[in-house]
């Protein structure tokens, strides 16, 4: 490690101990360390994370494929169109999943419960919280995974799929690395085949409806500032031209959108109460660019906090809806991984949640409308692939609507 990486502020903070600190901060007591030099001690967490880092460096060739930009594409034959009108209920409904990549039985089983669910809602859009392909990602553009991990299971469930790059994804040589961002081109370029899957380039932004948005999606690539490994092409590191460039997009995004409700998508959470973590100390990971996800922290809270309602996230194989907070600023974390994984059945921090299962299959469903934004919270029984409502949770005033939006 060089000695002058970062060392992350202390993530999985309680909200009153992150209160706190800023508290003693402004009345000239010790603050919050959020940069400086890597300390002496390295614990056996940090050093295996150094020896996977390592291995990769030795391993992984410098990716030679073509830079990956913002410039959208078009989607494929016949493709689902974007709802225009909210349903028979006056909202625009959306079924949210993620981590759903794997092509076995507990995926069909959710996307089956889901389907269901799609008639009675009135469903006319879904989003794919990243980790499509597993293990690796696709081979190539037209890699029969696409159709046993993605296109079989959710056949009926007719809508567009906006899809987000997850660590699994972008792996290569070590599974769930993250490592080489180069092979999430391929999924953005299956897009122009498919009639479902939605991704016109790695990052993006959707507003529903398109003329004049009540709702506004923002796709994010988290993967280069939380990779298990270093990147080695010079584009993709944490502080390259890609992520200097989609983080001035968000950033342009959230300031010029015109949408009562505004909504990020990406992989991994900004807050998780899961095993994983939260941004800025991910699996225990406590120094360095990568891995911890020091930068991608730093991202959430200087372009998204305070200025999108929700922040929709996966790699966690949990259900969460923690509460907006002041470390939030008034954003919510909603944490949606469960789609084909469980976790361990037990909460690891303590961030303040409306509702919380890390043991059990599901989904969520987001409802807008001018009036509210709704989530419901479901959980699947794989045998009988049946869902069932597990919590709702409802908010009524936008984090910040912007000038001219709808009332």
């Amino acid at each position: 490690m060089c000695d002058d990486e970062l060392i992350p502020p202390q993530a999985d903070m309680t909200e009153r101990e992150w209160l706190r600190a800023g508290s003693e901060a402004t009345a000239g007591g010790p603050s919050m360390r959020t940069t400086g030099r890597v300390p002496q001690w390295v614990n056996r967490r940090t050093l295996l994370g150094g020896a996977m880092a390592g291995a990769a460096l030795t391993v992984l060739p410098s990716p030679a494929q073509p830079r990956a930009s913002a410039a959208p594409r078009l989607g494929g034959p016949g493709a689902f169109p974007f709802p225009e009108h909210p349903n028979g209920k006056g909202e625009f409904a959306v079924l949210v999943t993620g981590d759903a990549g794997t092509g076995d039985e507990a995926q069909y089983a959710v996307a089956a419960a889901a389907r269901d669910l799609c008639r009675t809602e009135g469903i006319g859009l879904a989003v794919g919280l990243g980790d499509n392909i597993y293990e690796n990602g696709p081979e190539s553009d037209d890699d029969s995974e696409f159709q046993d991990k993605f296109e079989k299971p959710n056949s009926g469930i007719d809508v567009p799929w906006l899809m987000v790059l997850g660590n699994h994804d972008c792996s290569g040589l070590i599974p769930g690395s993250g490592g080489d961002p180069s092979r999430g081109d391929r999924e953005v370029a299956y897009a122009a085949t498919s009639r479902r899957w939605y991704m016109p380039s790695r990052y993006y932004s959707v507003p529903l409806p398109a003329a004049d948005p009540l709702v506004e999606f923002f796709a994010i690539d988290t993967i280069p500032w939380s990779s298990y490994v270093a990147q080695l092409d010079p584009h993709y590191r944490w502080d390259g031209p890609y992520m200097r460039e989609q983080r001035s997009w968000l950033d342009g995004a959230l300031r010029a959108s015109r949408a009562r409700w505004k909504v990020v998508i990406g992989h991994h959470p900004y807050l998780n109460n899961g095993k994983h973590g939260s941004a800025g100390s991910y699996d225990g990971f406590e120094i360095g660019n990568y891995t911890s996800g020091v930068h991608l922290k730093d991202m959430y809270e200087n372009v998204v906090c305070g200025r999108a309602d929700l922040i929709l996230s996966g790699h966690d194989h949990t259900l969460q809806i923690l509460e907006p907070t002041a470390r939030t600023g008034g954003t919510r974390q909603v944490v949606c991984g469960a789609s084909a994984k469980t976790e361990d059945g037990t909460a690891h921090f303590g961030h303040p949640a409306a509702w919380q299962n890390f043991s059990d299959h599901g989904f969520m469903v987001l409802k807008v409308s001018g009036a509210r934004l709704t989530i419901d919270a479901y959980t699947v029984d794989v045998a009988t692939r049946k869902a069932t409502l597990a919590h709702r949770t409802r908010q009524t005033r936008p984090v910040a609507a912007p000038a001219g939006a709808h009332a």
